[in-house]
């Protein structure tokens, strides 16, 4: 590390998703205005950064992530105008602004793909085109959505590549040009006053050339960490993003440490810090997102124990629990009754103790929960939607589906930010795009405001404290409880200073008998998330959800 260490190392960032956070309008969706409404509610929350998912004119298949013109702002999220005043408005308070980047397909609405479907038209190279027939594909990959990823364009009697939705088709990065005109892009906002990006499943971009079926799974090893990938975020990187002091995190779907070593390396030859989801995984059993299941709480202190230590002082995590494809944590891994808040407070507490840079997700300051939705009318998630139809075909009850909806919908944390107990949650005066949360008149951003022990304040001292404690971030990472079920306690070691976070991943106490080399210690308790925390002693019971953190000379 360098003397002027980038800005992004002792820094937290606030994840917003627009058509949720505040509407100004009345319209029943978020906007861009609604947000330089609430800079000083996240001002005093003390992040240094928001990252706003796409407000892009987009016909909204996939939430906005089917982009139909990059340079632009969807009307419904208002104007060119408006999100310059965002940018000055978070620049005076010191919020710095991240845009996300959907760069491995567009929506087949954007002018390159329109066209594109002329033959010859020089942007028919912009997309992956296939020959087949209407009734053969030109491989069996399959798409994140469901169904195949091939789409027969019969006006020019070949196939398009979709990863995602049929209308989001696949770019041809092998094509110069393409890449040209997304550095145009990021060009374009860099020169608006962006400080950053979030690169959208970016390494899905380079896709095996020859395209073979997949004889053993949905063929996603040969486009994921593909063969060029590293050459063209690399070339991204020296082109644009370092020119431009851009920031960047790659969304890595499926990826692997070895890979992410290189993509978020310190030396920032690619990119800043790299997203994973292994770890949101641990309570998909053999793989398997739709079905209902607990946590496994030893694999996931694995995953991190292996990242935190496979990245320590050669790459860079982003740490997170939520975002918009996730459900609320404090419902997944958490307590949404008799210990809401302490468990809210332990799951903010084990992850920023990490290596990395923390994200917050819009309400999880609060400790939202999932909505529990009842009816299939109350979603609008089209991954949601398009796997309730799959199983109701395979002749699953609905009742069941709908269970496994309520704890595994993206919708779950796409609910109205809860700003107070008024109507929809005072989200919108108008009707609201989904459902609020049927328990936003007690949980909700007033409220705790004004509660001095409210989650809000629990993680305004963690990222008050990530300044403070260069500890949190430069210490390595050691789990002292690998395969303890239900407590996770790691010590991260820095100079000559020890921290020790102890958390209890459930609902009754746990019993732990500390090494002597801790026991012996001084500890001083920076937080902790009960009035009175335990102490450390040859014999310690833990309580439900019980979290500290503590600091030592080593």
């Amino acid at each position: 590390m360098t003397e002027q260490q980038p800005w992004w190392l002792d820094s937290v960032i606030y994840q917003i998703y627009p058509k949720s956070f505040q509407d100004s309008t009345g319209s029943g969706t978020g906007d861009i205005n609604g947000i330089t409404q609430r800079l000083d509610y996240l001002q005093h929350l003390g992040v240094e950064a928001i990252w706003i998912t796409p407000f892009y004119p987009s016909p909204q298949v996939d939430n906005g992530y089917d982009v139909a013109d990059y340079c632009a702002i969807n009307p419904d999220y208002g104007s060119m105008e408006d999100f310059d005043n965002l940018v000055e408005n978070a620049h005076r308070r010191g919020i710095r602004i991240i845009l996300d980047m959907v760069f491995n397909h567009t929506s087949t609405e954007h002018p390159w793909f329109q066209a594109a479907q002329d033959i010859n038209s020089p942007y028919r190279q912009f997309y992956i085109w296939r020959e087949g027939s209407s009734d053969s594909l030109p491989n069996n990959w399959k798409s994140k959505f469901g169904g195949n990823a091939w789409q027969w364009h019969a006006e020019s009697q070949q196939y398009y590549l979709h990863l995602f939705a049929v209308k989001q088709a696949d770019l041809n990065w092998e094509h110069e040009p393409v890449r040209a005109e997304l550095k145009k892009i990021c060009e374009f906002w860099a020169d608006r006053g962006v400080d950053g990006l979030r690169l959208d499943v970016v390494n899905l971009v380079s896709k095996q050339q020859d395209y073979p079926s997949d004889d053993h799974g949905d063929g996603r090893r040969f486009y994921t960490d593909g063969p060029r990938i590293h050459e063209f975020l690399q070339e991204m990187s020296r082109d644009v993003f370092q020119p431009k002091g851009l920031m960047t995190v790659g969304e890595m779907s499926s990826t692997g440490l070895e890979h992410c070593l290189r993509y978020s390396a310190l030396d920032s030859s690619a990119l800043s810090m790299t997203f994973n989801f292994h770890h949101l995984k641990v309570d998909y059993p053999n793989g398997e997102k739709w079905t209902l299941a607990k946590p496994d709480y030893i694999a996931l202190k694995k995953i991190f124990s292996t990242w935190q230590q496979g990245m320590h002082q050669k790459a860079w995590n982003a740490l997170f629990w939520c975002n918009h494809d996730q459900p609320r944590i404090v419902s997944r891994f958490g307590d949404e009754h008799q210990h809401h808040r302490t468990s809210a407070k332990m799951l903010a507490m084990v992850l920023h103790g990490m290596q990395g840079t923390p994200y917050i997700y819009q309400g999880e300051e609060l400790g939202m929960t999932n909505p529990h939705f009842e009816r299939i009318e109350e979603y609008r998630d089209i991954e949601s939607l398009n796997m309730y139809q799959e199983r109701i075909e395979q002749g699953m009850a609905p009742e069941e589906i709908l269970a496994i909806l309520a704890q595994k919908s993206r919708d779950n944390s796409r609910t109205p930010m809860q700003w107070d107990g008024s109507a929809n949650a005072g989200f919108t005066s108008g009707t609201p795009w989904i459902a609020s949360c049927d328990n936003y008149p007690e949980l909700n951003a007033e409220a705790a405001l004004q509660d001095k022990d409210s989650v809000f304040y629990c993680y305004h001292e963690l990222i008050k404290l990530r300044k403070q404690q260069p500890i949190l971030t430069y210490g390595d990472y050691l789990d002292l409880l690998p395969d303890h079920p239900s407590l996770w306690c790691y010590l991260r070691r820095w100079q000559n200073q020890v921290m020790l976070v102890i958390a209890n991943l459930s609902d009754e106490n746990q019993l732990w008998s500390p090494e002597s080399s801790l026991t012996d210690k001084e500890w001083q308790v920076l937080i902790s998330n009960y009035p009175s925390p335990s102490s450390i002693e040859k014999e310690m019971s833990i309580k439900p959800y019980e979290s500290i953190y503590l600091i030592a000379d080593q």
